[in-house]
Formats: C-alpha cells, sequence, structure tokens
C-alpha cells in the first residue's frame, strides 16, 4: 500500500493559543498549518498502483491529520483548491494513455470532503509549488480567502507500468467532475523556440547538459575533475534519500559511483551520468494547507502547527539563448537573496535547507553565488534531491516545503529555506519558514526583475553561416552506442572584437572528426564553421572539413523528379507540383524538389520566366502538408520557404502562380511571394491556419496585408474567410482571371508578354521595386528608383532596344 506519513506531534516549547506573541498577529495573517506526503513503489509490498487523483487524496488526507484538528473543521474552512500540474498535461506533446479527471482540483477535493469556491490548475515549472503557497498565502493575507488546499501528485512509474499490461488490464483513470476551475495554461512560451527545438533543445537533459559545461568551463576544471566535482555535491544527497521513506532511490552513494560510468550508470548527455539527472519515473504526492489564523483558530489547530513564512521572492531569468553568460543564472541568487532580505535574516540564520536539485548546476548556481559547500554541514537538501528522493514533474519542491515544515516544527525559532527552480534555470521561487510568529511581509520583486529584464541580451541567429566560434556544447549518448551533438556558437563578427551573434547548431551526421573532439576535449572557444541548411545550423572543425563533405555545387535541374514537373520552352519553365492526390501540400521532399529547381532557374542565364502550378483542377495547393506536419517535419521546410520562394532573400527573375483551384495556407503564401498570380475563374484564396492552431508565418502574416490592405488581411487572417477569384481580383491580389481550366493557358500568356521586353529591364525593374518598397516618402522613392538606368546604361539589350525601336523592328534579345 502508499507509503503515507504520520501526523508530526507537537512541540512543548511551540507557543500557545494565549500567547502575546500570536495575539497581536493581525487575523488575516496565512500558516502553514499542515502537510502530508505520499508515495508507492513498484516493488513496495501491497502496491496498489494507484492513479494521480488517488494518490494525492492520499497527500491531502495526511496533511488534513496533520493539523490535528476536526477534519470537518478543516475542510469547511477550505474555500481554494490548488493542483499543481502534472507531466501529463504539461505541454501540447503531453499526454494521459489511462485518461484522468477533467477537473482535477475538485476530483481530489470530492475525495477528501471538501467543496471549495475556487479550484485551480497551476502552470508548467518546478517553482510553482513554492510560487503558490506565496501567492495562496497573499490571498489570504488580503482577506480573500481563508484557507487552501495545495497538492500535486505524479504517477508516473505507475503508467509506465501499466501500458506494459494487455490493454484489457490497464484501468481507466477518467472522471467527468465538471464544474469550475480556472486553468491557467502550461506557462511554458519562451522556454523553447522552434530554431532551438529542432536542433534537439527540447530534453532538460541536453538544456542542463550545455549549461552544466559553459560552467565547467568557466571554473577551469577539466572533465575528470569536473566529474568529481558534480559527484561530491550529490553523494551527500544520496544519504538524506536512503533515510527517506518516501524517496524513489533509497539507496546511499559514493562519489565515484555516481560519476562513473559502466552499464548501469550509462553517459546520457556530457557530462552526466544516468545518476546525476532528476528521477522522473516516480509515484509521489504531496499536500500544504494555508490558513488565516482567524480560520486556523475557530478550526482549533494548535499553534504548534502554525508555520510562518516570513520571506518569500519570484523571479525569471532571460530565455537561454539570449543570456549574457550561460554558465550562470543570477535571476535565481536575486530570489534568494531577497527573500532574506524580506525575512530579515541572513543564509547563515537558516538552519535546514533544499535547493532545487534536478541536475548538478541548479545546485552550483545557488552555491557559487553564497559560497556554499557541498559538505555544508545543514545539508543542501531536506529530501534527498530530484536524482535519488525523486523529481515528481512540476511538484517536487512541495515536498520540500513538507519536510522543512516538520524540521522548523521540531525545532522552534529554526528557519527553513526552499529554492525552486522552473524551466531551463529559467523560472524561480523561494521561501523562508519559521515557527516564529510573524506579520506578511509583501516582497518588491518587481523592481528587480525590471533590473534583471533590463541586462544585455545575446543577439540570435536562427540561420548561422560562417566562421564562428563554441560557445559550449553536450554530446547525447543514445542507447545503443549512437552519438549526436548540440552546440551553441557565438558568429565572428568580422568588424570587431566582440563576439557576433548567438547560434545553435548540430554536428553533420558524417562528421566524426568534430564529434569525437567534443566527446573527448574541452572544445569551448574552439574555432569552428557553421553551415545553414534545411534540416537546420550544421557545424563543422574547419572549412576544410565542410568543403570535404559537401563539396560546393552549381545549380541546375536532374533529369526527373518525384513529386514535381518541369518543362522547359525556350526561355519559359514551367513547373507543376505533383501531389494531387493531396491536393498538391507539399512536404519535406516536394519542397526540397522545388527548392532546387527554382535554385537552378535563378542562376540559368537562359531561363527568363518562371510560372508555378499545380497538378489537376482541384488545388493550386493546399499548403504544408499536416499529416507530415503531425511527425515533426514541420522542421524541414527550406532555407528558402515553401516551395523554395517564401523566405528567399530575393526572386530576380518573374515567377507567376497559375492558381488552378485551391491555394490554402501555405500555397496562398506560394502564390503572395509570386510577383504575378493569375486564378482560374473557379480559385480561391485562404489563409486557415487559425482554424488548426497555427499561423501564417510562411509571409502570410506580412504579404497579404501589403496586397490587399490590412482590414480584408486581417479578416481573412482572424477568421479563415476564403476569397474567390473575382474576390481576389477586386481586392489586387490577382492581376488576371483565367475560364475554367484555362489558367495555365492564360498564364503561359503572361509569360509570353513579359519575355516580348528585355530581361534585363525585366530583372532591374524587379528589383528596383523590391529595393524601393520600403521607402515611405514617395519622392525619396522615386529618386531612389532612378539609379535602374545605371543598370540598363551599360546593357547590350538597352542599345538592341533603342535601335530595333528606330529601325522599326522586333527586339532580339540577349539577356546582358
Amino acid at each position: 500500500m502508499a507509503i503515507t506519513a504520520a501526523p508530526n506531534p507537537p512541540n512543548p516549547n511551540s507557543p500557545d493559543l494565549e500567547s502575546p506573541e500570536l495575539d497581536s498577529l493581525d487575523p488575516h495573517t496565512p500558516v502553514i498549518v499542515g502537510v502530508g506526503q505520499a508515495a508507492e513503489r513498484l516493488t513496495d509490498p501491497g502496491y496498489e498502483a494507484l492513479g494521480e487523483a488517488d494518490l494525492a487524496s492520499r497527500a491531502v488526507n495526511v496533511a488534513i491529520a496533520d493539523t490535528n484538528a476536526d477534519s470537518v473543521a478543516i475542510t469547511q474552512a477550505v474555500d481554494t483548491v490548488v493542483a499543481v500540474r502534472s507531466f501529463e498535461i504539461s505541454s501540447p506533446l503531453s499526454r494521459s494513455p489511462l485518461g484522468r479527471p477533467d477537473n482535477m482540483p475538485r476530483a481530489v477535493a470530492g475525495r477528501v470532503g471538501i467543496d471549495p469556491r475556487r479550484a485551480i490548475q497551476s502552470v508548467t515549472g518546478g517553482q510553482t509549488p513554492q510560487a503558490l503557497v506565496t501567492e495562496l498565502a497573499a490571498e489570504i493575507a488580503g482577506g480573500r480567502s481563508s484557507g487552501a488546499v495545495l497538492f500535486g501528485s505524479e504517477v508516473m512509474s505507475t503508467v509506465r507500468d501499466l501500458m506494459t499490461r494487455p490493454e484489457s488490464d490497464r484501468p481507466n483513470f477518467t472522471e467527468q467532475v465538471g464544474g469550475q476551475l480556472e486553468d491557467r495554461g502550461f506557462g511554458i512560451r519562451g522556454m523553447t523556440s522552434l530554431t532551438e527545438a529542432r536542433h534537439g533543445m527540447t530534453a532538460p537533459v541536453n538544456q542542463y547538459a550545455l549549461l552544466e559545461n559553459a560552467r565547467r568551463h568557466r571554473t577551469g576544471l577539466n572533465r575528470e575533475a569536473y566529474a568529481q566535482e558534480m559527484g561530491a555535491l550529490f553523494a551527500p544527497m544520496t544519504r538524506v534519500a536512503a533515510a527517506n521513506p518516501f524517496a524513489a532511490r533509497p539507496t546511499e552513494q559514493t562519489a565515484d559511483e555516481l560519476v562513473t560510468v559502466d552499464e548501469s550508470n550509462r553517459k546520457v548527455a556530457e557530462p552526466f551520468t544516468r545518476l546525476l539527472v532528476a528521477r522522473d519515473q516516480v509515484n509521489q504526492a504531496a499536500a500544504v494547507i494555508v490558513m488565516s489564523v482567524a480560520a486556523a483558530r475557530a478550526a482549533g489547530i494548535d499553534p504548534a502547527r502554525w508555520v510562518f513564512l516570513h520571506g518569500h521572492a519570484e523571479l525569471r531569468e532571460q530565455t537561454l539563448m539570449a543570456r549574457p553568460d550561460l554558465s550562470v543564472a543570477p535571476a535565481a541568487a536575486a530570489a534568494l537573496d531577497h527573500a532574506l532580505d524580506v525575512a530579515g535574516i541572513t543564509l547563515d540564520d537558516a538552519a535546514h535547507l533544499d535547493i532545487y536539485s534536478c541536475f548538478p548546476i541548479a545546485v552550483f548556481n545557488i552555491c557559487d553565488a553564497f559560497g556554499l559547500r557541498a559538505d555544508d554541514p545543514r545539508g543542501l537538501t531536506v529530501t534527498g534531491g530530484l536524482p535519488y528522493f525523486g523529481g515528481p514533474g512540476n511538484n517536487y519542491s512541495m515536498h520540500a516545503i513538507a519536510e522543512i515544515v516538520g524540521r522548523v516544527r521540531r525545532a522552534p525559532g529554526d528557519y527553513g529555506v526552499v529554492v525552486a527552480n522552473g524551466g531551463i534555470l529559467s523560472k524561480h521561487a523561494v521561501g523562508i519558514y519559521s515557527t516564529t510568529p510573524a506579520t506578511w511581509r509583501t516582497d518588491d520583486s518587481t523592481a528587480i526583475q525590471e533590473r534583471l529584464d533590463s541586462a544585455p541580451r545575446v543577439a540570435r541567429c536562427d540561420d548561422a553561416d560562417g566562421a564562428a566560434t563554441v560557445e559550449t556544447f553536450t554530446v547525447i549518448h543514445h542507447k545503443g552506442g549512437r552519438r549526436t551533438a548540440i552546440v551553441i556558437g557565438r558568429l565572428d563578427d568580422e568588424t570587431t572584437d566582440a563576439p557576433g551573434p548567438r547560434f545553435v547548431a548540430n554536428t553533420d551526421p558524417d562528421d566524426t572528426e568534430l564529434l569525437d573532439i567534443l566527446d573527448a576535449r574541452d572544445p569551448i572557444g574552439m574555432p569552428v564553421v557553421v553551415r545553414s541548411t534545411t534540416d537546420g545550423n550544421r557545424v563543422y572543425a574547419s572549412a576544410e572539413s565542410l568543403r570535404r563533405l559537401h563539396p560546393p555545387t552549381t545549380p541546375g535541374f536532374r533529369d526527373s523528379y518525384e513529386h514535381i514537373e518541369i518543362r522547359r520552352d525556350g526561355h519559359l519553365l514551367e513547373v507543376t507540383i505533383n501531389r494531387p492526390e493531396a491536393r498538391n501540400a507539399l512536404h519535406p521532399a516536394a519542397n526540397a524538389e522545388l527548392d532546387s529547381v527554382f535554385d537552378a532557374y535563378f542562376a540559368d542565364p537562359e531561363l527568363w520566366v518562371a510560372i508555378l502550378t499545380g497538378k489537376g483542377d482541384k488545388a493550386f495547393s493546399a499548403g504544408n502538408d499536416l499529416a507530415a506536419t503531425a511527425s515533426g517535419a514541420v522542421f524541414s521546410v527550406p532555407k528558402n520557404g515553401f516551395a523554395g520562394l517564401t523566405s528567399r532573400p530575393s526572386l530576380p527573375k518573374p515567377v507567376i502562380a497559375a492558381v488552378n483551384g485551391f491555394a490554402l495556407g501555405g500555397g496562398c503564401e506560394i502564390a503572395l511571394a509570386c510577383h504575378i498570380i493569375v486564378a482560374d475563374e473557379d480559385a480561391t484564396f485562404g489563409l486557415p491556419e487559425v482554424r488548426v492552431g497555427l499561423a501564417a508565418a510562411a509571409g502570410g502574416l506580412v504579404r497579404l496585408p501589403r496586397a490587399v490592405g490590412p482590414a480584408l488581411a486581417r479578416d481573412m487572417i482572424l477568421t479563415g474567410r476564403r476569397l474567390s477569384a473575382s474576390e481576389a481580383a477586386a481586392a489586387g491580389l490577382v492581376s488576371r482571371i483565367a475560364p475554367s481550366g484555362k489558367v495555365l493557358e492564360t498564364a503561359r500568356g503572361v509569360a509570353e508578354e513579359i519575355l516580348a521586353g528585355s530581361p534585363v529591364s525585366v530583372r532591374a525593374s524587379l528589383e528596383t521595386m523590391e529595393e524601393t518598397s520600403a521607402i515611405a516618402d514617395t519622392i525619396a522613392a522615386v529618386g531612389a528608383s532612378t539609379t535602374v538606368l545605371d543598370t540598363l546604361i551599360s546593357s547590350s539589350d538597352t542599345i538592341e532596344g533603342i535601335t530595333a525601336f528606330v529601325m522599326k523592328r522586333p527586339p532580339k534579345w540577349s539577356g546582358h
């Protein structure tokens, strides 16, 4: 059966109900009156395989019992129940394979006899337990609440085990509870960018490894010495975990055992072995009850149970790629420093510490700032730390708070400190606890946050090319022996000695030379070369390595294509998207073929005009192939954008879109990127991305307002409204409408008209229109446009054109 905590006995040295210290307190002063924990391991006798709500209710019931008061009085005093977000609902990619209650706070409340006025589902992040305690304490202090229960529960180990059983033997944890719920969402915006995700920076172990290696380089330690430092930091935590009945891994281990790589302790991401990272496959729950002094008195709770929140702070760090120094997170130290200041104590005054320990750097970051040692006699954790006690999702620090409350109760007057961390050393919350009576104290985190936010930020380069320097790195060791690497670097700035923009890259799968360097030496500060590709940035040990693996190639046409068709007719190129079964939607392979074809078109001096159309009469293109996107292929769009056009820096030759049928989403954006749109009379245009949770980020958000005006563009973008061909023509999006089934014929006619003019003049006109489009002042733009004549005056086509006009004959264009 699940292990639960027995209520702590009262301490005879604690103040009683008649204490003058307590009599002077504001009745709205918040106090923690109950804490509880529950856990079960797969190997425990009587293991029950409890679901998330059931394990949470065990912890809440223990917290109620921990008050040593009548349970009915406690449940009636609680008006708010808050659930810390579990990993099953912590991101858009999370899932609940066995189902879950639709309203977790009320599902748990109902199990313990609470009917709350307010139910809250928290955001994602390891800082949330402490942040919620602070928030609810402030609500109580402001008279907006009399009592709150906060809880969190994770049953990842149970779910994983149950999923190995036949489907008929698996329980269904789904519950339709209903009722009011304040769901605050994920709260993870800004934690990871699209660029970081496509380079493998989504897993916390990879992100923290990058920061850890930056710190190792700053300390000047080699790999072996730093591994010993990490082991020495975490070994004392294993002793605490070994004595904790709730620990997922209650085994004491030495520093050497934690860092020595063997079959049971493999390297996961340099510099981490498996035993140095948070253990999330656990079944653990914890709960905290906070009440006003008035409500605690009314419920008959002995003041010996009361614990006061003396100090608190909550701060956030800059996003990882923007931080000036990847080896530190100053917001964490600032949060602890400010919380201590609010409490009116120093860290030396604290008898009990729990520093969030998902990875060594989270602890080092605080130790470095405050001069703490790994062998501090107080210890750096009261639970055993996330790798050994366990890392129950976002709820670890609720367990730390429960342990701290127990310790300060047993030693009245002691102070306990909880340092909680969320994201990638991103979000920090700190609490200072003691039984010593104290009125509610507000913090000034806002002013400190403004100072942190004003610190310099590093510019980011998503598509990086050129000479660079390694800033930090990690090598990821996959099961089976495969290795991949992530490098964060700075481009060289040729104009100054200062480092340029920051980028993230992976090693080339064929470049074992650099991978071996990263896996054996200290490459930070090493000069490298980075190259942007369709699949992301790739980094190489040298320009020679890059040339050897990817010799320069000249753009050209292939003999055949799988997903497109091409046709050359003199100076005209016709390109047809050949995926009618998918309404000519583009997947990575089709995008890559189109990108290479347009590279060849723009490089071929004998091709002067191109037409792009779709196969069949149903669709020009239905945009991005969402089936491929759902599998992660959204990251494989070419650098030059959909069809190799939407993000191309310039289109120096005319491209005509012959729109037959639907031009939706990315298909509409491709058409918008072309110079001229010719539409079949049955064609329709639209940007329906918002209806599937996306946005027209391949140019639609920018080009459509410029093409049809902001009012109509907003209508189309925000509602998904489609325009018919006639509506599109009236709005200025389409230049010509073709009879049904004749769009390609009409487009060829437009191409012939363009080919009748000088290709040099056409290209120069396109270039000048593009260059002057951003000049707001008309006269200034006109003045700038006259430079086009500088190009034409030296063109043989200009002489030919004037001569042919005088001689009343058709010109013979050379294209030069």
